[in-house]
Formats: structure tokens, C-alpha cells, sequence
């Protein structure tokens, strides 16, 4: 038999303001989501219009007063407030309202504790919840936090700050291991001129899907935020023959907490080498425009530039129009209906191959090592051997190009 759910009460402070309205319900929303995917369930929400946060409790003491009476009404296991507490609020509240006090950034932890595969993955949260506990070392009720005894309370600290570093110094030694064993794929990866599609987006717009369908492979997929952490990478053949790796990288969100902004990057880190990026959207997204606003901020930050982005609108099974969003640098797909794969593919071909030249050479016998440089640098090659030497075809990348440039044929 089952356990039975824990069951929560949101609440925000929300600062005056028409804009500042639209968006509190957004995040609302998908507060909602994120307590619904670590697997517990909300029974009711509270929100206090103020002219300021309120330091010491986070609300106003009658809106607290306020909250323990729904807390009471509702049966709730606990409270989860859409910002982040600081140590003295949490510490405030717990006490107020003696009951469970969680907020978003430990609804994330949690979700990415239970998530995280890969040893860099679960490296990289413990180090997030270590630095999120490490300003809350002595705080009373840390032991009993989180959703399902996940997460950051998955047991009661008893480190001191000195240990906490001292094991944050181990964390970090490993993950630069890590990076340098993926600096030195990523560097096989550009020797065989293998071009890399990256796959971005807000969390939840179906990017495992969508690789699921480009690859035919079978990466988990489930409508929930954060359905996949880790970076998953795949090999797909072209219609045209060329062959690409697609990686999948963690899904973007809105407010994300700071403690986990380093892990976020170095999971993203993988697009700023990419040929092409594809950001995927939900095309049937009520928050379209500001879940885009987030993509676009995180990519600055991560300093990416120059590098060919194709906007991938999915779920248009959603829509009854797509015209509402159509413009001439987008493919509207349904990764789950597999609609419009091969539109897909056309405007990756016609990136690639902006930066590839066609060509025809003859190379003599006795110069037959470039047969060996052709093969690691073009793509789609035709050999034939004929009397006069060996006759070659295919696509290769411009800055390789030099290379063959002496034996091409005339009107080639």
C-alpha cells in the first residue's frame, strides 16, 4: 500500500504592480508543477500584496496568522513559499507556524537530488545543496525538511562550516576530473569532424521527445518538469547520409535558485561548442514569450555567440493555428506525432552545409595519404580508382578545403 501524498500550501509576497501580477501567476503555476513532480500535492494557496518583502518573516504577521488557519482548514503536511526564505525567515516560520517550511529553490533541490544519473550530475547537486545548507548550519528544523525526506533534508547536518568546505574542496577536485574528460571527447569529437547539434529549452517543451524521435532511441520522457537532468547524447544519420551527434541538456526555468546556477551551466556547457543549437518551444505554452525570455538570458550569460540557432516550435498537435507564431527561422513540429521531422532535418542540412564546399579531385597514387585526410574531414565521399590516380567526391568543411585545393578537377 501506498503512502499517502504530502499535502501543501503555496504562498508568495507579491510586490504592487500590473506586471509584477501576470508574472506571480505564471511562477504560481509552475510552483504547482514543480511540488506535483517531487512527488507531493498542493491544497491551497496564500498571496499578500506588499510594498516590501518583510525581512525577519517573510509576510506579515496576520498573513502568517492567516496561513496556519489554512494549514489547519486543509490538513497540510506543510508550507512551500515561492522565493527563496533566508536563514531568518525560515527559522521564523518554522517556529510560527510549526509545521514543515519549504521554498522553491529546496522544491528544485529536492526534485534534482532524486533525478540526477550520472556521477558528474549527483556531484554537482550535492555541491548546490551543500552551499544552499551552508548559510543554515545550526538552523533548527533543517532535519525534517524536504518533500518524502529527499533532497537537502535528507538527514540532519551535522557538519560545521569547516567540514562543509572540506567536502566541497573534495567535490570539486572530482568534477574538474570530469571536465577534463569531457574537454578531451569533446576534442575527439571536433578531430573527426563530427558536426554537434545541441538541444535547448525551457523544462517540459519535449526535448527528450523530440531526440527520441530524431534518433529512434528510447530516452526517458514524461510529461513532469525536469523529467531529465543529464546530459544524454546521440548518433543520427541525415536523410542526406551525414552524420551528427544531437545532445539533450537539462530543461531552463524561471527563478532559478543560485546555488544551483554553476551546476545548471556546466550541464549547458556542451552548446557553446555546438554547430547548431535547436530551441525547442512549447507551442501551446500560455507563457510562450517569457519562457523564451529565459532561454535567451541563460545563452547570453553562458556567453554563446555566433552559433546558428533554429527555433523548433512542438506540440503543434496542441494548436488549431500556427500562423499565430509563424515566422521565416522556425520548423513547427510534433516531436510525439513525429509531424515535421524531416522539415526539421532540411533546415539542420542547409546550416551544415552553408559552411561545406562540394568537391571533385583526382589524387596520384603515390600521394594516397589524403585519401586518409578526406575520410577523417569530408563527408558523403564517392572513391573511385581510375588509371589516373584516385577520383574523390564530396563535402568538406571550408577551413579544410585548403588542403585538396591542388587536385581538384577542372570544372569542379
Amino acid at each position: 500500500m501506498e503512502n499517502p501524498k504530502e499535502r501543501f500550501i503555496l504562498f508568495v509576497a507579491r510586490k504592487k504592480g500590473r506586471e509584477e501580477e501576470i508574472s506571480v501567476e505564471e511562477s504560481f503555476n509552475e510552483l504547482v508543477e514543480l511540488v506535483e513532480t517531487a512527488g507531493a500535492e498542493v491544497c491551497g494557496s496564500l498571496i499578500q500584496n506588499v510594498e516590501s518583502i518583510h525581512k525577519g518573516y517573510y509576510l506579515g504577521k496576520g498573513k502568517i496568522n492567516e496561513l496556519k488557519e489554512l494549514v489547519e482548514k486543509c490538513g497540510a503536511s506543510g508550507v512551500v513559499c515561492d522565493d527563496e526564505l533566508t536563514p531568518m525567515q525560515f527559522r521564523n516560520l518554522t517556529e510560527l507556524l510549526e509545521i514543515k517550511v519549504l521554498d522553491r529553490t529546496m522544491i528544485i533541490l529536492d526534485i534534482f537530488a532524486d533525478r540526477a544519473i550520472s556521477k558528474e550530475g549527483k556531484i554537482q547537486i550535492e555541491m548546490a545543496r551543500l552551499k544552499y545548507e551552508y548559510s543554515r548550519v545550526g538552523g533548527e528544523g533543517m532535519s525534517r525538511q524536504g518533500i518524502g525526506g529527499r533532497g537537502p533534508g535528507e538527514k540532519k547536518l551535522e557538519l560545521d562550516k569547516r567540514q562543509i568546505r572540506n567536502r566541497m574542496d573534495i567535490l570539486k577536485q572530482e568534477l574538474e576530473e570530469i571536465k577534463r574528460h569531457r574537454n578531451l571527447l569533446r576534442l575527439r569529437r571536433e578531430k573527426n569532424q563530427v558536426p554537434i547539434i545541441a538541444i535547448i529549452g525551457y523544462t517540459n517543451v519535449g526535448k527528450s521527445t523530440l531526440l527520441n524521435a530524431i534518433s529512434g532511441s528510447n530516452i526517458y520522457a514524461e510529461n513532469k518538469l525536469f523529467a531529465t537532468l543529464d546530459t544524454t547524447t546521440r548518433k543520427v544519420v541525415l536523410p542526406n547520409g551525414s552524420e551528427c551527434r544531437f545532445i539533450d541538456t537539462v530543461g531552463f526555468i524561471r527563478k532559478l535558485p543560485h546555488h544551483l546556477v554553476k551546476a545548471f551551466y556546466s550541464t549547458l556547457e556542451e552548446a557553446k561548442f555546438a554547430n547548431i543549437i535547436l530551441h525547442v518551444i512549447d507551442a501551446s505554452s500560455p507563457y510562450i514569450y517569457t519562457h523564451n525570455q529565459v532561454v535567451e538570458e541563460t545563452l547570453n550569460h553562458l556567453d554563446i555567440k555566433d552559433i546558428p540557432i533554429i527555433k523548433v516550435y512542438n506540440k503543434i498537435d496542441k494548436l488549431e493555428d500556427t500562423n499565430e507564431i509563424s515566422n521565416n527561422h522556425s520548423v513547427y513540429i510534433s516531436a510525439l506525432c513525429n509531424e515535421n521531422i524531416n522539415e526539421l532535418f532540411k533546415a539542420i542540412e542547409n546550416i551544415l552545409y552553408e559552411e561545406m564546399k562540394q568537391f571533385k579531385i583526382c589524387i596520384p597514387y603515390n600521394n594516397s595519404e589524403l585519401v586518409g585526410y578526406c575520410h577523417e574531414n569530408a563527408q558523403k565521399l564517392n572513391i573511385d580508382y581510375i588509371e589516373e590516380g584516385i577520383c574523390i567526391t564530396g563535402f568538406i568543411h571550408n577551413s579544410k578545403f585548403y588542403k585538396i585545393s591542388p587536385y581538384l578537377l577542372k570544372n569542379s
